[in-house]
């Protein structure tokens, strides 16, 4: 981790402007917050802040959306789970904003409104571009050193994400620190055996991960479930039915079933597939073989898989999941899902890549079983693939201009 740590920071009386990732589900109508994990993960950073003026930069949703919402509420449930007052201004970098911060004492906490409702917050854009933007020039003014902890949103190369940090002194929070540090542990030096679960609709990045940890070395399998398991059946000349047949090519992945062609055939052997699946007919589950799919909707791995597989995972020493094995929305096709989380929870070391897997994860009371839980599931898989996050290169090119 070539950059600079809050725990290696004196920020005592400093201004600090803090990136994090309060997105949340919010109800549309009640503007309640449905799921506080995001604020829960971020709090152990806020609280190691206590000693300076703390000025939150966040965001909730993006435009358009139904929950593209001010941040009122945001701060209010912060202010309880901190014991703090937490101050809410619905302003940007404006002259309210200006002046409420230069207003500020240490220990102070300050929310600023919703960053994204600044349209260049919402550009992808470079470094240096983002270093040009009203929005980073105005924000940068304001603080002394900017702490980045929003791993949810290290894969956006956005303003605050990769200009703040080329703008002034930044040093990575508590939680992006953990992040980076747990899943460069599941690329290097994670006990074996690695068994990956890949599932989900994500099939472009879900393969993009196979490959890079079947040609490092990384991982000694990858069990394919949900539709990346689907792509890789069609890429062996399998059946899978019309349904799913669409599905493919609805999510624009069927330039994938060749990559996945080729990882089979380089390898073949440390791919493990279901061998039957489970299917809608009418109102009912019904289970086949993976030769004799039929025309209705594949759902769920089949229960003569399941076995074989869960035992693959519980003799694994670590155990990397993305993405659900069915439609787990649904209690006929979430038998997959469940039981592969609960073989997981058996591991050694334990990590989720975030999104819906985390979601079912909370659900079934079983999330401190797991050694790590990521907090984005998209910033997460892209780390997985081995690419550098532009939030983990501005913060490393920040260690070269600033410390």
């Amino acid at each position: 981790m070539n950059f600079a740590t809050l725990t290696e920071t004196e920020t005592a009386g400093k201004t600090v402007l803090l990136r994090v990732d309060f997105n949340s589900p919010i109800d549309p109508a009640s503007s309640i917050i449905l799921d506080d994990k995001r604020f829960r993960e971020h709090v152990p950073t806020v609280q190691a802040l206590d000693d300076a003026k703390c000025v939150i930069i966040t965001h909730q949703s993006r435009p358009q959306k139904k929950d593209f919402t001010t941040l009122e509420v945001h701060a209010a449930r912060l202010e309880r789970l901190i014991g703090r007052q937490v101050h809410y201004i619905d302003d940007i970098f404006g002259r309210c904003a200006r002046e409420t911060v230069a207003e500020m004492n240490a220990g102070d906490v300050l929310m600023l409104e919703n960053v994204r409702f600044n349209a260049e917050e919402n550009l992808r854009m470079s470094g240096e571009e983002a270093l040009g933007t009203h929005l980073v020039r105005n924000l940068a003014a304001m603080g002394d050193i900017y702490v980045n902890d929003a791993f949810g949103t290290a894969h956006r190369s956005q303003p605050t994400i990769v200009g703040l940090p080329r703008a002034m002194p930044a040093v990575a929070g508590l939680l992006m620190e953990k992040e980076i540090a747990t899943l460069s542990r599941v690329l290097s030096g994670a006990p074996g055996p690695v068994t990956f679960v890949l599932g989900g609709t994500k099939v472009d990045d879900s393969l993009d991960v196979a490959i890079n940890v079947l040609s490092g070395g990384i991982t000694d399998r990858v069990i394919a479930v949900g539709v990346v398991a689907n792509v890789f059946l069609k890429a062996q000349g399998i059946g899978i039915g019309s349904p799913s047949e669409e599905l493919i090519r609805k999510l624009g992945y069927l330039p994938e079933v060749e990559k996945a062609r080729d990882i089979l055939a380089r390898y073949g052997d440390m791919i493990v597939l279901p061998e039957t699946v489970a299917v809608r007919s009418g109102a009912s589950r019904a289970e086949c073989p993976v030769t004799a799919i039929p025309d209705l909707p594949v759902l769920d791995c089949g229960l003569e898989s399941i076995g074989p597989i869960t035992d693959l995972i519980r003799e694994s020493g670590t155990v990397v999941l993305n993405g659900p094995a069915g439609v787990f929305e649904d209690p006929l096709f979430a038998i997959g899902t469940n039981e592969i989380l609960r073989a997981a929870a058996c591991a050694k070391f334990s990590v989720v890549g975030g999104g819906h897997t985390a979601v079912v994860i909370e659900s079934m009371g079983i999330a401190q079983k797991f050694s790590h839980i990521s907090t984005g599931g998209g910033a997460c898989i892209e780390f997985l693939t081995g690419k550098m996050l532009p939030a983990v290169e501005a913060l490393q090119e920040s260690k070269i201009r600033f410390w």
